[in-house]
């Protein structure tokens, strides 16, 4: 497996979504391959199961919301993300593994272990190269995210109220202190230009180490 694979973390409102499309951008007029892909719902199979989780009306039970993110993540894996990396590609995930962690440990409670034998047991060992967490405070989170439902870009996660997010925040930063080398937090608070910049600050000198980007191809920066 020879490509480079980014994950981009964080509670809802963080701005995750739009560096991933500005850093794939930057990379792309770069010359570089890029694969953006988001869980869930990162594969046919994946839309499916993310409509099924996260637009439907009725009460999900947390275990089954567990296992139904854990089946969307394998197919991911296997369809997806090892067939991009072993075409020496960059992929850029919007949210993986530590969302579970996150969410599902962190938020509704699940036990650690459990959670980790999930994970292991849909990743197969896949874990990212390096994963940029977008932190912000929840009650930044909640401003951005009533102006999301305003515009009807919600789903049920939205409903949460703010001790689930703190939770899941919490349960973010316990992972970048336990992972420092590979999980690195990114202040989500200031302007989406100036927080482009700190991407960029931190994935291209990345890239150029592994041998993904010539030192004249970061001088653009």
């Amino acid at each position: 497996m020879a490509g480079v694979f980014i994950t981009f973390e964080g509670i809802d409102g963080c701005g995750k979504s739009t560096q991933l499309r500005l850093l794939a951008s930057e990379l792309r007029l770069r010359g570089m391959e890029v694969v953006t892909t988001r869980e869930p719902g990162g594969t046919p199979l994946g839309r499916k199961l993310r409509a099924a989780l996260l637009d439907v009306q009725e009460e999900v039970d947390p275990l089954a919301e567990l296992l139904v993110f854990a089946a969307d993540r394998t197919q991911h894996v296997r369809k997806h993300l090892l067939p991009a990396l072993s075409g020496n590609r960059v992929v850029l995930s919007d949210r993986y593994a530590d969302a579970t962690v996150a969410y599902q440990g962190g938020g509704r409670g699940f036990d650690p272990t459990l959670v980790k034998q999930i994970v292991d047991l849909a990743t197969g060992g896949l874990k990212p190269d390096l994963t940029l967490l977008f932190d912000l405070s929840v009650a930044e989170s909640a401003v951005r995210t009533r102006r999301r439902v305003a515009q009807k870009h919600s789903d049920r996660l939205d409903s949460e109220n703010q001790d689930f997010h703190e939770r899941v925040r919490q349960a973010y930063l316990e992972i970048a202190r336990a992972e420092p080398d590979r999980v690195r937090p990114i202040d989500a608070r200031h302007s989406v230009q100036e927080t482009h910049s700190a991407v960029k600050k931190l994935v291209l000198p990345f890239l150029e180490e592994r041998g993904l980007m010539a030192k004249g191809q970061r001088a653009k920066s």
